[in-house]
């Protein structure tokens, strides 16, 4: 059973403006972290002297972005109606889009990155800088980046996005221009590794329309949404994957987020307090919608005022729901955020791949990791050799769950090397 998807809502203010955006708030509720004013012309130090500086190029756009265009004067909206599933509810009906850049690699590592936009925003209409770090382990969480995105640990890359949104048929923004500074400050910590939650999945169906990331969600698809875009993955990569299993364990996927939701937009409910985005005063690990459902958080509204219907922290698309996890309607699930740990991380070039209990085609399937996902590596034992689209191997990689996967379907390994078993 699908659900209405859910967008962000307009306000009423006109403005020109030179301005770190992310900086001026309109309150949502209470509890939830503000949306970006469109109107209050607002200035802030783009960052500390010393720091390294660039400009983001708006003019560039390419097939990683989402409904974008360029004009003489900026960057906007490409098409300022909502369409496909952002044009289903009265409630939700907002444009939006999304420029990706190329990533930056920065003269020294750095724990903080700013941003200063130039833009023309009109009433209802938003725009935001968001951006995220390599280290080691992989990439960051996306972070707005206007009061200073910090990170963890220093990193050595910086991608940009820009997200523009805007109230259905209104007026867009126009981005003249987006610069960063890139410095270092004390690391704030992130989620909490190792972390698994039980969380109720609903089926995403829309088979034909398009993901927040750019993707034309294709019959028996396999990906997740989660309600923040903080883990969304770029078009045609698996940077931000989870582990979703059955509470049984019997059945689990691997599959990377490339959409947003359900229900809400800013909740990464998998983060501590310290770090969440919004309603910060509710448990590590519980979804808005869990709580607005069950126990009447919020009025029972999500964060755009709407009646919360089912208590949903993760929507599955119908391969993930019907193929790898093998359920027949919706369900709690168990769900690992697999960027938030750390080690070794392999990525399936080619699938969705059968993850098995043995190191050999004879052990029975346990589920599937879907292509781009990047899995987490424990150790590679010897068994059965098999001819696959990267090499022809013997190696078989045992997963953090105990399962293996071939060697063979594995376009690249990064975060460490793999210890044998």
């Amino acid at each position: 059973m699908t659900r209405p998807r859910c967008r962000i809502p307009s306000v009423a203010l006109v403005a020109t403006l030179s301005l770190l955006l992310a900086a001026a708030f309109l309150p949502v509720t209470s509890a939830d972290r503000a949306a970006p004013v469109a109107g209050s012309p607002i200035i802030l130090t783009a960052g500390a002297p010393g720091g390294e500086r660039w400009d983001v190029d708006v003019t560039v756009i390419d097939r990683d972005d989402v409904n974008v265009r360029r004009t003489a004067a900026g960057l906007r909206l490409r098409e300022a109606r909502a369409t496909g599933h952002r044009a289903r509810s009265p409630h939700s009906a907002v444009a939006e889009g999304m420029l990706l850049t190329t990533p930056r690699t920065l003269a020294r590592p750095a724990t903080r990155v700013r941003a200063e936009i130039n833009a023309s925003v009109p009433a209802g209409a938003t725009v935001e800088a968001q951006v995220r770090g390599w280290r080691t382990a992989g990439w960051t969480e996306w972070q707005a980046a206007t009061a200073g995105a910090v990170f963890d640990r220093p990193v050595t890359r910086v991608q940009t996005r820009v997200v523009l949104t805007a109230p259905n048929g209104d007026a867009t923004a126009t981005v003249s221009g987006v610069r960063l500074t890139a410095d270092a400050t004390a690391a704030v910590s992130a989620a909490t590794p190792g972390r698994t939650y039980r969380v109720y999945a609903t089926r995403i169906g829309l088979v034909g329309e398009v993901t927040a990331n750019g993707r034309t969600v294709q019959p028996r698809d396999h990906f997740v949404a989660l309600p923040s875009r903080r883990g969304l993955s770029p078009l045609n990569t698996g940077d931000y994957t989870v582990r979703v299993c059955t509470t049984s364990g019997a059945r689990c996927e691997y599959a990377p987020v490339w959409d947003v939701g359900p229900w809400n937009t800013r909740d990464d409910y998998w983060n501590p307090s310290s770090v969440r985005e919004n309603w910060k005063n509710l448990p590590q690990g519980r979804p808005e919608a869990q709580a607005a459902y069950q126990s009447g958080y919020n009025g029972g509204r999500d964060q755009f005022g709407r009646t919360v219907l089912n208590p949903a922290g993760v929507d599955l698309a119908d391969g993930t729901f019907w193929d790898g996890l093998r359920l027949t309607t919706n369900a709690w699930v168990d769900v690992a955020y697999l960027w938030t740990g750390g080690g070794p991380r392999g990525v399936v070039g080619d699938g969705p791949l059968n993850i098995r209990s043995g190191a050999s085609t004879s052990y029975a399937v346990r589920g599937l990791a879907a292509r781009l996902a990047h899995v987490p590596l424990q150790c590679y034992v010897t068994g059965q050799s098999v001819a696959g689209p990267y090499r022809t191997t013997t190696r078989w990689n045992r997963l953090a769950t105990g399962q293996y996967v071939s060697h063979a379907y594995i376009s690249s390994v990064y975060g460490g090397s793999v210890p044998v078993c």
